[in-house]
This record gives C-alpha cells, structure tokens and sequence, in this order.
C-alpha cells in the first residue's frame, strides 16, 4: 500500500445527523473546485490521489515560521515591513502554535451548516491599533516578478479569505482587516552557481480579501452532502475527466467478456 494514499477510508465519513462535522479550509476549496469529488471524497470515503509533498516549499515555509518568530517574540517589526511600508509586528498569542497546526488550526464551529471549520495559518501580524494581518507564505521559482495574476492563484485568495472569516469568528473579538499578505519566495536562477544553497528574493504582496461567499458556501457543501445523489461532473476537472474515460474504456472491454 502507498504510504500516500490508502484508497478507501474507514472512517471520517459525512453523515446527515452529524453535530460537528470537521471541514478544512482545502475541503472547502475542493469544493468549489468540483462538487462530485467533494462528495466521493467527504461522503463515499474516496479521497483524490494526494500529488507527492513539496519538501522544498515545506522548508522555505518552515525557516520563515522560525525567522518572523524571533522578531515576534522580541515584539519588532521584521525589516521586510519598512521596506514594504508595512506598520506592524508578528502577532504574538498563546495559541499561535496551535493555529499554525495542521490537524488544529484555527476552529470555528458554524452552527448554520454544523461543519467545525479549521485552516492552519502560516502567521499573523498585528497592526498599531490592534488589528490583525492574515499572512500567507508560498514559495517558487520563476523569471521576473512574482504576482497574484494567474487564474490559479484563485484558490490562494480563497485561503486568505477562509482564515479571515474563521478569525473573526472567534471569541477573542479580534479585529481583523481585509488586507492580508503573501510572503513569497522567489528561488534565484539567474546566479553564477549553486554552491550548496538556494537563494531567494522575498517579496510581500498585500491582497484585500471579501470574505462574504464563505458562509454560503458552507452551507452549500452541506446540501451537496445531504443529497442522496451523486453530483454531476464538472467540466474542467482532471479527476472526472480520467473516471469517465476508464468508464467509457471499460465497459464496452466488459461487456466483450
């Protein structure tokens, strides 16, 4: 068996009376991506292939988490925020460790749809009228200047935009702004040679999430679990693509037999 997949689950099955359902914030993508597979995935047990894990992007993301964590715990500014025009500091909270967590996060339970909703942050930053910054670090490596500009880069938005609505739902009445960030790190090709190490251009890009479409969202990942039906295909969707084309290959090669 894949140490990456194991096919059909055993458990964490969505059923209807459920007071509590766990739904992570790259559930809700999956989602918007394509009902069918959210519905095979959370409800049948069947769950898309995983692609394997980035290690290098998992490394820069873990060497930022240590570096901004020395200025949040001397309470400064990291140098990067002058240089953007940022006025802030790392926020600095007793559960940060927790939200950064992959299988704990930051939780909301909606009691409109039932889900108890989790996304790990990768940082906060607080701004001087205690405001919060939802931050986000993604990591590349392309000629020219790094952007928000390409259609895949929608479901980034759309993790901003989910760990904003879940930190203004929590108890603490925190004050968080539209304005979030992306810290990305741009891994350099253009050096005379490698040396041993990799080198890269940091840049922070503010984005103005609208965080609105979330609670609608979630109940409508509600209905589409409560169906008794399978959803339709999506067009576009590389997963519904290859299952109708095994169909389409094999039931005519079946019905041979």
């Amino acid at each position: 068996m894949s140490e990456y997949y194991s096919g059909k689950r055993s458990r964490n099955f969505y059923t209807s009376d459920a007071k509590e359902f766990r739904l992570s914030r790259s559930k809700i993508e999956n989602f918007l991506k394509c009902p069918r597979c959210f519905y095979i995935d959370r409800k049948l047990g069947v769950d898309q292939p995983p692609g394997y894990p980035f290690s290098l992007n998992s490394a820069v993301d873990a060497l930022l988490k240590k570096e901004f964590d020395i200025f949040r715990n001397e309470r400064k500014p990291h140098p990067l925020f002058a240089e953007h025009g940022i006025d802030a500091v790392p926020f600095l909270h007793e559960k940060m460790d927790d939200w950064r967590e992959t299988f704990k996060g930051v939780q909301y339970h909606d009691k409109a749809s039932g889900f108890l909703v989790t996304g790990a942050v990768d940082d906060i930053w607080q701004g001087p009228t205690g405001e919060l910054y939802v931050v986000d670090y993604k990591a590349t490596s392309k000629n020219g200047e790094v952007s928000l500009d390409a259609d895949w880069q929608k479901s980034y938005k759309n993790q901003m935009e989910v760990y904003q609505w879940l930190l203004r739902h929590q108890p603490d009445g925190f004050k968080v702004s539209s304005t979030g960030y992306f810290v990305y790190a741009n891994g350099r090709t253009d050096v005379d040679s490698f040396d041993g190490k990799l080198e890269f251009d940091i840049k922070i890009i503010p984005y103005i999430g609208d965080d609105s479409w979330v609670g609608k969202a979630l109940l409508d990942a509600k209905q589409c679990l409560d169906s008794v039906s399978l959803p339709s295909a999506t067009d576009g969707c590389d997963y519904c693509l290859y299952r109708k084309s095994v169909q389409d290959v094999l039931v005519p090669f079946i019905e041979k037999k």
